[in-house]
């Protein structure tokens, strides 16, 4: 059986709907972020592709979640964050002293 996967759909400033595949949910100082990449990843694991990093805010009055960009500033912190959770998820998190390290 395959893993359902976390899809969102965005909409570019043309008007066109592509969608992005959310890999990793994280927080970091009391905010929660998400690791996206494109739904249609190349096959070939060495070609190259983006990872993109927004935040997660709540929108209590249509009760949904809007993934929000982050400033410049912080996006290096968070893809530092990013990484090492990616090289983290195939260790064995009783062994992974870099795992122990990621909690916020």
């Amino acid at each position: 059986m395959e893993d359902e996967r976390d899809l969102v759909t965005f909409t570019d400033e043309e008007g066109n709907e592509f969608d992005l595949e959310v890999i990793d949910y994280f927080d970091h100082k009391g905010k929660e972020y998400a690791v996206l990449v494109d739904a249609d990843l190349p096959e070939d694991p060495e070609e190259d592709f983006e990872v993109c990093i927004m935040e997660i805010v709540v929108n209590e009055e249509e009760d949904m979640e809007e993934f929000v960009p982050v400033s410049d500033d912080l996006l290096d912190e968070l893809w530092a964050i990013a990484q090492k959770r990616m090289e983290c998820w195939d260790c064995d998190a009783d062994d992974c002293e870099g795992c122990e390290k990621l909690e916020d």
